[in-house]
């Protein structure tokens, strides 16, 4: 008797802030009977050989890959490698050693670049990126909805907006603040700078994020190969500052002052529109910024 699809799935970067949260998911699912993570001594995405990464996928026999491997800065050729060439490395693996098995991997946002104010973007909204990182992530996304209409893997990205939640790192605008504040709580400093604040940004939680990828996995055929993955809602960056801050009792000034990331300081406004979601995988977020604040702090609180 074969396995039921979406039995043992291998994912890659499971020690990441995304990823651990993805692992939690995947190993809570009743319908998943293992999950293998290789880490960077089995096999390295971006500087591994084809060879090594073949002979991994012929070894574990998934019928799932997901990775949760990339790049949220640096230059834009270490752009590049970390999330268009680990999508090409994937794709070039998977038709060798398990042509037809499921295939995902976390794309951003960052692909649609300037969006209007008050639009909730769905996936055939044009994806015009402003900033390498957005080209890197679209090429990737091309590439994998190629592969996929070729045969060669069963595809899917997932568009994720700004993932927030306990164990995020200051790569992030939240996890940033969440330790300026700790600092100047520890310090009493009445102030504390962060960059520029007044762009909208779409929250989702990542244990909400998480969730859908067992939901993908779950399902034995998919309409389409793209999915936004968002909290459904705009919120202005200084606004959940505020709120982490009034959640960890710091009443200092919050001051705002040179330039955003790269990666998104041109876009000023970003919602997702996660209907497809909804209708096709049954998936939606449950958590409100509010949760996620809290939490943040919490599990920054106990260590």
């Amino acid at each position: 008797m074969s396995e039921a699809p979406g039995r043992r799935v291998v994912l890659f970067g499971a020690s990441g802030f995304i990823g651990g949260h993805v692992r939690a998911a995947l190993e809570a699912d009743t319908q998943i009977d293992a999950v293998i993570c290789p880490g960077r001594r089995d096999h390295d995405l971006i500087d591994g050989d084809h060879r090594g990464l073949v002979q991994l996928i012929g070894e574990h026999r998934p019928t799932a890959i997901v990775c949760c491997v990339g790049r949220l800065g640096g230059t834009d050729s270490e752009l590049i490698r970390g999330n268009t060439l680990v999508a090409t490395t994937l794709l070039e693996a998977v038709a060798a050693a398990g042509p037809g098995l499921r295939l995902v991997r976390l794309g951003s946002a960052g692909e649609y670049g300037i969006v209007a104010d008050g639009h909730a973007v769905t996936e055939e909204d044009p994806a015009t990126p402003v900033a390498a990182y957005g080209v890197s992530h679209l090429a990737g996304t091309r590439l994998f909805q190629l592969a996929g209409d070729n045969g060669l893997a069963d595809t899917v990205s997932l568009r994720v907006f700004n993932p927030i939640g306990p164990g995020m790192s200051q790569e992030n605008m939240l996890g940033r603040a969440a330790d300026r504040i700790r600092s100047a709580l520890a310090t009493g400093a009445d102030e504390i700078t962060m960059g520029p604040l007044s762009a909208y940004r779409d929250f989702v939680d990542v244990r909400d994020l998480a969730e859908i990828v067992p939901a993908v996995l779950r399902q034995p055929r998919l309409r389409h190969r793209v999915f936004n993955v968002g909290s459904g809602r705009a919120v202005r960056s200084r606004q959940a500052v505020r709120l982490l801050a009034e959640t960890a009792g710091y009443h200092g000034e919050i001051r705002e002052q040179g330039a955003g990331p790269r990666r998104s300081a041109a876009v000023d406004w970003i919602e997702a529109d996660v209907g497809r979601a909804r209708a096709e995988l049954g998936w939606a977020p449950s958590r409100d910024l509010a949760t996620s604040i809290k939490d943040i702090w919490a599990a920054g609180e106990a260590g």
